[in-house]
């Protein structure tokens, strides 16, 4: 075994080989994951800084878009990055970075994907029971849902890396390698089927109250009262906003359950495989996805990112700006 093919050559023998990829192809895949982590991050400070700084958005709603928002920010800062350095191949950082470089993207994206659950019982409250919804789902409710939502994805993240944290490096095969091992069976429960199981049976009991209250909605139409045709506009804003919800969760399925659904199966994957990298950015992804949805989907936000491009923010009292006016005239 030559020198050049070892991470370690002075290790000989308990060295990691180092596999060279074509340097045209290496540089494709920095630039394309760079680009990709870097948009993430551009277009999730911008949801941030709108939520934040426009008072007319501080909605409980908003509120869980913000922390998700949050969440896709650190991914795109911090989780990307590190599966760019995972492409390379050896490992020199050593054994306690490289589990607690794992345990970052595992808090992130746990709390993607309870703050999406939150986002569900958010709209399921707002349109199977609106008369409750401004006493049951209040900002403040929200800000400690919020806050409990990241202590237990922080804690469940220490739970499935507690072997790794307490001996760092004991799976690696070799010197070079940057090897976790996770209970797949506590994860798959912890990370999919809860969440997901929960999610879907909110958004079908939405969608079944959504049509019922449509299908009265069009046999009442004749006979609406002026105070009866307010109660239409917000159900019918209620709907909109369940609607554009449901897209982000759609979305946020669409990326999470190729992942979960081959770890379901039993198929291992290794970790520096070309499928499992394709797989776990897959589930990055959705990160980036989010705040081109809202981009699409919600005239606040375009509203918004115009105000802070042309840095309309920094005038004085700019945080009063009615950014839901064309919602409004919509």
């Amino acid at each position: 075994m030559e020198e050049a093919e070892l991470c370690f050559p002075q290790l000989l023998n308990v060295s990691c080989k180092k596999y060279k990829h074509p340097h045209s192809e290496k540089m494709v895949v920095y630039i394309v994951l760079s680009f990709i982590s870097s948009l993430t991050v551009v277009l999730n400070v911008l949801v941030i800084i709108s939520i934040s700084h426009f008072r007319q958005l501080h909605t409980p709603t908003n509120l869980l878009l913000l922390s998700l928002a949050v969440s896709d920010f650190l991914v795109g800062l911090l989780a990307m990055p590190f599966h760019i350095l995972l492409t390379e191949p050896c490992w020199f950082l050593g054994d306690l970075v490289c589990v607690l470089w794992y345990l970052l993207p595992f808090i992130t994206v746990y709390a993607s994907i309870v703050n999406m659950v939150l986002i569900s019982v958010d709209r399921y409250v707002a349109i199977c029971d609106p008369l409750h919804y401004p006493t049951r789902i209040t900002p403040n409710r929200v800000q400690i849902c919020v806050v409990l939502c990241w202590i237990y994805c922080v804690f469940c993240s220490f739970l499935l890396l507690y072997d790794n944290l307490i001996q760092p490096g004991r799976y690696n095969s070799c010197y070079g390698e940057c090897v976790i091992y996770v209970i797949g069976a506590v994860d798959l429960v912890l990370s999919f089927i809860i969440p997901v199981s929960t999610i879907i049976i909110l958004y079908m009991r939405v969608f079944v109250v959504a049509v019922s209250q449509a299908r009265a909605m069009r046999s009442h139409i004749a006979a609406v009262t002026l105070q009866r045709s307010v109660t239409v506009k917000v159900k019918k804003s209620e709907m909109k906003a369940a609607r554009n919800l449901g897209v982000v969760v759609t979305v946020f399925l669409m990326c999470y359950c190729p992942y979960y659904c081959v770890t379901l199966s039993g198929y291992e994957l290794t970790i520096s495989s070309s499928t499992n990298i394709f797989l776990v950015y897959l589930v990055y992804f959705n990160s980036y996805l989010n705040p081109v949805i809202y981009a699409f989907l919600y005239p606040w936000f375009r509203k918004s990112v115009k105000l802070i491009v042309t840095l309309e923010i920094l005038q004085p009292n700019s945080c009063m700006i009615n950014v839901l006016y064309r919602e409004t005239v919509e």
